[in-house]
Formats: structure tokens, C-alpha cells, sequence
């Protein structure tokens, strides 16, 4: 029978914590304003205003600033209409609803031609709380001041506790390479809440990160869709470093043309197939032959749906270099192909990797690259272009990667990419004290 997963508590986020302390500091805010306002105005504004990326507080602030304004004026103004519609015969409820009711298409139409159409919602919202509910107040202006007021102390309480941190330093000065697969996503393919909101929170700050795995770029983009990562990526086990905002391959370790032949006479010899991974103008071009193969059938089916992608169905006959074969059979057979390989001296002069699939049961993947394609060389190569001399590796591989990441626990590594990233100040002081004494 198969173990129960262990149902756990997600922990309570800084998010959750920063919005009770705001809620706190705006009874304090009131408690010494004698509760002349609505602290109920003051708390909805600061936890409107309590996002999770602080570039996101500031945009919620200045929407709801200029949605108060809005509304506070129209109100003012539909106060100063009432009170002359008063002393009138003409006044009803039913004339009272109508002019309400066009306001809001004025306060509405105002906010278009402002192009602030986000802050349209609160604008209505502040106009009818003035002119519903308060409108036989007996000074309906001083309500029109406190409640523009309780949303300026609300926005400035929700940018001060949303910005504040404890004083941390940022390690610019390190290269930081994570894995992917086992290190970084989850059992779901995808990154967790949190990995996403800290990761990008850090990258937009400056922390200088990047992705290395043995996966295509084609195969890396959906996992990490939404992720600001700005430096190239090790993609294909170290055979091409990419950069993903310019869609260009900076850097690739190709097989020569001619070892590339050899390579592919092996295979025709013993009656088989591979895909032909080759770089074409910053597309990549597979080539591949119909093998009657119903697991290869439903690879290609399966893959090039991925507009990175390119799918050709003939014999390779270019004249490029090629970044990696691949092959997809069942495991004896590539097992027997690999000895092959060893009598012919390739797996001395290439990089071969066999490993089983995960997908197709019984079935095995072999690569064969450029010698040089590794990831340490790519590393290598990326720490000359970005000026970076220090480096700290994630991987789910003991004694591979600097910090090993247990398959599952992918959380931790953003965990550990915080501390050392930013570190805080008197916590590294007090270290670097406890060392000089010892």
C-alpha cells in the first residue's frame, strides 16, 4: 500500500505578518488622531497597498492616491449641489439617485482621460462613501478632509511596513548556478509560490543568477515562465549558453561535421536512428528520420508543439556542427550501441551520457556531445563575462555543487541563495568577531 503524504501547514508568510502590523499601526495612527477619522479607510488603503513585490506597493499606492482624489473632489461637489438643492422645491430621493448615479459616470470618465483607469474603482468607491452614507453629517466637508486623510495615513503606513527590511547586504559579487530538475522544481514541474516571489524579488534587486541544466532551452522556458532571470542560461548539460530575453545562443560547443559522419555511419551500420540537434541563425533545428517508432513517434509529437523547436524530417546533410544526438531506445539496445561507441574510441574523444527515461518505461536516452561541453567550462566561460571571480552552485549531486539541495526540498535553495545573498549585516559581523576570537 502507498503511504499517506503527510499533510503540512504552509508556514505564515512575511506577507500575512507585514498586513497585521499595518492593521496595528493604523489603530495606533488613530488612537493618537483622538479617533477624529475612520480607521477602517486607513486599513483597507494599507492593505491594498500590501503586495508581495514592493515595485507592485508603490504602483497599488499611487493607483489608490489618485482613486481618492477623484472621488473626494466629485464629492465635494456633489455636497456643495446638494446643499444649494436644499433650499429648493425641486428636491427629491428619486432626483437625488438620478444626479448620483450620473456623477458616476463623470468620476468614471475622469479617470479615462486621466488613463489612470486602474484607480476608476476606488474613485467610486470613496465618492459614494460621501455621498450614501454621509451626506446629512453635520460638517459633510470635514468627512470629505478625513477621508482623504485616513487613506494618505493608510498609504503611507502600507509603503513604510511593506519596503521595510532589517539592514542586509547584497553579494553582488557572486555568481550564483542552481540546477533545475530535483533542485529548483517541484514533482509538478514548476517552481513553488514562494521559490518564484524571493527569486524574483532577489533578481530584480541584482542578484546575479542563473539556471544550469541538461534540458533544451525549449524545455526550460515553461518552468520558468514569469521568472526575471537577466544573465544567460547553461542549457544542454554545457553544450550552449543562451540567453533567454534576446532569444540568442552566446556561446555552443558543437561536434565537428566530420566526426559528426562518423558518428552517424555508426548508426546506420547497426540500423538506427538519432535526433540531430544543430544550431541554424539562433534557431534550433532537429532532424530526424521516421523509424516507425511508436515512442520516438509521440516524442516528436509531444515536443514540437514548442515554438523553440524546429522539427526537420530528413536525413541530416548540413554542413553545421552539432550541438548533440539523441537517441531513444529501448535500454538494450542502447546499451549495445554504447559498447559500440567505446570500441570505436568515441566515448574517449565525445561526451556520452545513457541514462533511462522516465517517460517510456524500458526505454533509455543517449547524448553524445563536444568534449568540452560541460558545465563547469560554461561556468567558466560566463564568470570571464560577467566579471564575477566567486561562485556558488546548487545541485541535488553530493560532492558536484557547493550547497546539495535533497531532491523534493525545492524550496531550500532559494532558502540558501537568501542567506547568502543577503546576508544580515550584524549576523555577519558577529561571525566574522567569533572567528577573530577563536
Amino acid at each position: 500500500m502507498e503511504q499517506k503524504r503527510k499533510w503540512k501547514l504552509p508556514a505564515i508568510g512575511m506577507r500575512i505578518t507585514k498586513s497585521a502590523v499595518a492593521v496595528l499601526l493604523c489603530y495606533l495612527v488613530s488612537f493618537l488622531r483622538g479617533n477624529s477619522g475612520i480607521v477602517f479607510y486607513s486599513q483597507l488603503a494599507a492593505l491594498w497597498c500590501m503586495q508581495v513585490y514592493v515595485s507592485n506597493t508603490k504602483k497599488n499606492a499611487l493607483q489608490r492616491f489618485i482613486g481618492t482624489v477623484v472621488g473626494a473632489l466629485y464629492g465635494l461637489v456633489y455636497l456643495l449641489l446638494r446643499n444649494e438643492m436644499n433650499h429648493t422645491k425641486i428636491y427629491t430621493e428619486l432626483l437625488d439617485a438620478v444626479i448620483i448615479s450620473g456623477f458616476i459616470v463623470i468620476v468614471l470618465y475622469t479617470t479615462v482621460l486621466m488613463k489612470k483607469k486602474q484607480a476608476s474603482y476606488f474613485s467610486c468607491v470613496v465618492f459614494l462613501s460621501i455621498v450614501v452614507n454621509h451626506v446629512t453629517d453635520t460638517n459633510p466637508y470635514l468627512f470629505v478632509w478625513n477621508r482623504f486623510l485616513d487613506t494618505m495615513i493608510g498609504i503611507i503606513i502600507g509603503i513604510g511596513v511593506n519596503c521595510f527590511s532589517l539592514p542586509k547586504e547584497k553579494r553582488k559579487d557572486i555568481l550564483f548556478v542552481s540546477g533545475l530538475d530535483d533542485t529548483l522544481l517541484n514533482k509538478k514541474d514548476n517552481l513553488s509560490d514562494y521559490s518564484k516571489i524571493e527569486l524574483n524579488r532577489m533578481l530584480d534587486e541584482g542578484a546575479n543568477f542563473t539556471i544550469s541544466t541538461m534540458r533544451t532551452p525549449a524545455s526550460l522556458m515553461e518552468p520558468m515562465w514569469g521568472i526575471r532571470l537577466k544573465l544567460p542560461v547553461i542549457a544542454m548539460d554545457g553544450a550552449v549558453l543562451y540567453d533567454i530575453n534576446e532569444n540568442r545562443y552566446l556561446k555552443v560547443y558543437v561536434i565537428s561535421n566530420s566526426t559528426s559522419r562518423k558518428v552517424l555511419d555508426l548508426m546506420k551500420q547497426e540500423g538506427l536512428a538519432c535526433f540531430t540537434n544543430v544550431i541554424i541563425d539562433d534557431m534550433l533545428v532537429i532532424y530526424y528520420e521516421d523509424t516507425k517508432e511508436k515512442v520516438q513517434e509521440e516524442l516528436v509529437k509531444n515536443l514540437r508543439k514548442s515554438p523553440y523547436r524546429n522539427y526537420v524530417k530528413r536525413e541530416f546533410q548540413s554542413e553545421e556542427g552539432v550541438v548533440y544526438f539523441m537517441m531513444l531506445y529501448p535500454s538494450e539496445i542502447i546499451e549495445g550501441f554504447y559498447k559500440k561507441l567505446e570500441q570505436q574510441g568515441f566515448t574517449k574523444d565525445l561526451k556520452v551520457l545513457k541514462y533511462k527515461s522516465q517517460d517510456y518505461e524500458g526505454y533509455s536516452y543517449l547524448k553524445i556531445y563536444n568534449k568540452n561541453a560541460t558545465k563547469e567550462n560554461m561556468i567558466h566561460y560566463l564568470k570571464e563575462r560577467t566579471n564575477l571571480s566567486n561562485v556558488v552552485t546548487f545541485g541535488s549531486i553530493k560532492g558536484r555543487y557547493d550547497i546539495v539541495v535533497e531532491p523534493g526540498d525545492t524550496n531550500k535553495m532559494v532558502h540558501m541563495l537568501k542567506k547568502l545573498y543577503e546576508p544580515i549585516k550584524w549576523e555577519k559581523q558577529s561571525r566574522k568577531s567569533n572567528l577573530q576570537e577563536q
